[in-house]
């Protein structure tokens, strides 16, 4: 299993970003997949989560309204558009599978949103 999370960068206040995690090894279409972040000393974070066939999917109060998780099962990627970034979003974003009893993670990708 390999989880490579890309889009990253830094942004100021107000803006926008959308994150790619591309999957491999495993068959991705009957897979969940989930995005989380971790913040300088603060826990681990999950941030949105989506089902196999992207018809269901579930955020975290902070994030609502602002971000979207969306999959392309063709392509073997989940993303993660941000809108209206804000400095409490700054964080190391991780991309998540959970497969056969066993969590799997990618290198995860910064994002710093900073005027």
């Amino acid at each position: 299993v390999e989880l490579v999370e890309s889009g990253g960068g830094l942004v100021q206040p107000g803006g926008s970003l959308r994150l790619s995690c591309a999957a491999s090894g495993f068959t991705f279409r009957r897979y969940a997949m989930t995005w989380y972040r971790q913040a300088p000393g603060k826990e681990r974070e999950l941030v949105a989560s989506i089902s196999s066939i992207g018809d269901n999917t579930d955020y975290v109060d902070s994030v609502k309204g602002r971000f979207t998780i969306s999959r392309d099962n063709a392509k073997n990627t989940v993303y993660l558009q941000m809108n209206s970034l804000q400095p409490e979003d700054t964080a190391v974003y991780l991309c998540h599978v959970y497969r056969n009893g066993a969590d799997y993670w990618g290198q995860g990708t910064q994002v710093t949103v900073s005027s």
